[in-house]
């Protein structure tokens, strides 16, 4: 099964807090810098149709969602049945 990959930066307070969520529900993830990996930066872009928004929450079953709340990470997580 694939991991979930967070696609993130250091400087984004969004991606600290849903790092921090899914730590905290010991929910095993990959996180990628798209700062310093211009493919990870073009593969956000193209699923967010030209934007850059972060973090982007890849799932194993090929969803994802950009800049979730910490409510809406925890659903998502359930409906996965990962937590």
């Amino acid at each position: 099964m694939k991991n979930i990959m967070m696609y993130s930066t250091d400087w984004c307070g969004d991606c600290v807090r849903s790092e921090a969520l899914l730590k905290s529900l010991n929910v095993s993830f990959d996180v990628v810098n798209v700062d310093k990996d211009d493919g990870a930066n073009t593969y956000i872009q193209e699923l967010q149709k030209g934007a850059r928004r972060i973090p982007t929450i890849v799932f194993p079953d090929d969803t994802f969602l950009v800049e979730p709340s910490d409510v809406q990470l925890e659903e998502k997580l359930r409906n996965l049945g990962t937590i």
